[in-house]
């Protein structure tokens, strides 16, 4: 459970669309606060999802080969299959120009509530749900389940908070290396989609697989 947990929440905190748009909201006016409503409500999203999951397994992972496990192997693969369905569609798909999306354009006039709402949108709900599906498996009797489930929710978060405390305690040298890094971001954005997609719906097929069938 930990292995797939540090893999899932390291493919959410690198992708890059929600990276690139944390960077706008930045650059902002008021920047800093509306990045703090994006982290407090992407938080929040992840906070939530685990919960629940602990809500239906009372914090008790179901027995091996029992319908919840099961249905929780099943629903893995059933994600990571559609992951790398779409990391290889999106590899196959010719090259086009790069365009900024038309809501990224109007990031800095939104408020603290829309940047919140911005977050719960760009959550790759797909890998949440792949995290999720693993917090079945976890025992909070268990110190370690429970540091993983906590540690879960802040790697997947990482990105976001490395970048609001450099604006925030360093804002003039912030503001120059996160728009270099935000252009990086939009020359390889589509690489990255592709190379986190298939890496990790590949490894959520082959070791749910293989935890079927053993």
């Amino acid at each position: 459970m930990v292995l797939d947990l540090v893999l899932i929440g390291t493919a959410i905190t690198l992708g890059p669309i929600h990276n690139s748009a944390f960077i706008l909201l930045l650059s902002a006016d008021r920047g800093v606060r509306k990045g703090l409503a994006f982290i407090l409500s992407w938080l929040g999203g992840l906070v939530l999802v685990i919960a629940a999951v602990i809500l239906l397994t009372g914090g008790t992972p179901p027995a091996r080969q029992s319908v919840p496990s099961t249905a929780a192997l099943a629903a893995k693969l059933a994600l990571g299959a559609g992951l790398v369905a779409y990391g290889e569609h999106k590899r196959r798909s010719p090259p086009r120009p790069r365009r900024s999306p038309k809501w990224m354009a109007g990031l800095d006039r939104a408020s603290g509530w829309a940047a919140a709402g911005l977050a719960v949108l760009l959550q790759p709900w797909a890998m949440v749900g792949a995290g999720a599906a693993t917090a079945v498996g976890a025992d909070l009797s268990s110190v370690a389940s429970t540091l993983a489930l906590t540690g879960f929710c802040v790697l997947a978060t990482s990105s976001l908070l490395a970048m609001e405390l450099y604006a925030t305690f360093s804002p003039v040298s912030a503001g120059s290396k996160l728009r270099g890094l935000l252009s990086w971001l939009d020359s390889h954005q589509d690489q990255a989609i592709v190379s986190l997609s298939l890496l990790l719906g590949l490894w959520l097929v082959t070791n749910s697989i293989y935890q079927l069938v053993k």
